[in-house]
């Protein structure tokens, strides 16, 4: 799978394995590419929901011993665990990474301008060419919601009226 430079690409995360999206959209970020990733939270972990949420516990125990308000900061949105993901696949601490990083952005939803372009998936990260079919896997969204994230059912909405909207204009295409 091979990007070429050119406008910023809109990859759509849904049904996505997230260590192999992030790592090839990093490696496209250090390649100069603006990336946007919408639907955060219809992207998949491989793992059941349970092995998952552990793991995160695990994770969010990791603090500043004297000053946990120093660091490290457990995100609790989707959006922000897949940005987390790519920042750690990116070498952020030089000018390069830095500026890697400064071109992705990451959405729960498809957001107002990014609704009416078209979506790009990545056949190497689909779960469904990736994850055998009797393997569990975990969608992000219900993973966020029992670690923390409140926004899950506003999100839903919004889905919902920007599905019927994409309907209408569907159908009057037609």
């Amino acid at each position: 799978f091979k990007m070429v430079l050119e406008k910023p690409i809109l990859i759509d995360c849904r049904d996505h394995l997230n260590g192999r999206l992030c790592s090839i959209v990093a490696k496209e970020l250090l390649a100069g590419q603006k990336i946007i990733l919408v639907r955060c939270e219809e992207m998949v972990i491989s793992g059941s929901l349970v092995r998952n949420q552990t793991k995160y516990q695990q994770f969010r125990n990791k603090r500043m011993n004297t000053n946990p308000r120093r660091g490290p900061f457990h995100f609790k949105s989707p959006a922000r665990i897949v940005w987390r993901t790519v920042r750690g696949m990116v070498h952020q601490k030089t000018h390069r990474g830095q500026a890697a990083i400064g071109r992705l952005s990451c959405f729960e939803g498809i957001p107002h301008p990014y609704d009416k372009m078209k979506r790009k998936v990545i056949p190497a990260a689909l779960r469904v060419v990736r994850l055998k079919p009797s393997r569990r896997y975990t969608k992000m969204g219900d993973l966020a919601n029992n670690v923390g994230w409140k926004h899950g059912a506003l999100v839903d909405s919004l889905e919902d009226k920007r599905r019927a909207k994409a309907d209408a204009y569907f159908q009057k295409k037609k």
